[in-house]
């Protein structure tokens, strides 16, 4: 399965390469009031079920992937694409 993790600054929590992105954008004349910087983890799980697949992407991210005193996380899970057979487009 694949999945894909989305992890984020929680909100209120100081996120000082999202400010300078924000400050640069203002600079080039775009009007945006907050810039959060994440980041994105993709992942090919070996796993059944979407569930199991999320299952494990959510250990992951509580172990590993994520701060979870100050980082917030999404999980997003799709079937992994079958490979063509050999020979065959």
């Amino acid at each position: 399965m694949r999945v894909a993790v989305y992890v984020r600054p929680k909100a209120g929590i100081l996120d000082p390469q999202g400010e300078a992105v924000r400050r640069s954008l203002a600079e080039l004349d775009f009007a945006v009031k907050d810039v959060r910087i994440g980041r994105l983890v993709d992942l090919d799980v070996d796993a059944q079920t979407a569930e199991e697949a999320r299952t494990a992407a959510a250990r992951m991210c509580e172990r590993l992937l994520a701060n979870p005193l100050i980082e917030s996380y999404e999980i997003e899970v799709a079937p992994t694409p079958q490979e063509p057979a050999e020979g065959r487009p």
